[in-house]
């Protein structure tokens, strides 16, 4: 079994990037893109538990600061479950971390998020 740890060296600048963007969009008060922006760094790091539970976190602060009961409770289990998933490497690939998807359910990614693992040369299986 492959224990995940922390987002390789290569990976994590596209990650700092799309938390910067979205803080940068949220102080401007793009709400759909600042999530937007979280949705891809929780695809970007969901194997790496650290990097995994911090976006967790940070989505449940974005549904408190939108008052959205149903994204705050959906967090829940995915801050205190998330990271134990993606430390033994049981995750769905591409699943974008919101309380409106299945938090079991792998979905396909985007040709751009591809190119920045592929750039990373990490591997998406």
């Amino acid at each position: 079994m492959k224990l995940y740890t922390s987002v390789p060296k290569k990976l994590n600048p596209f990650y700092k990037i799309e938390l910067k963007n979205y803080q940068i969009e949220l102080n401007k008060g793009n709400l759909n893109v600042a999530w937007n922006h979280l949705e891809r760094a929780h695809i970007i790091v969901q194997k790496y538990p650290v990097a995994h539970t911090e976006v967790h976190w940070k989505m449940l602060k974005f549904g408190l600061k939108i008052k959205n009961s149903k994204e705050v409770i959906g967090q829940i289990p995915r801050l205190i479950l998330g990271g134990v998933k993606s430390f033994v490497g049981k995750i769905p690939i591409g699943n974008p971390g919101g309380a409106n998807v299945p938090p079991l359910k792998a979905f396909e990614i985007s040709e751009e998020l591809k190119e920045v693992f592929k750039k990373a040369n990490i591997s998406l299986n």
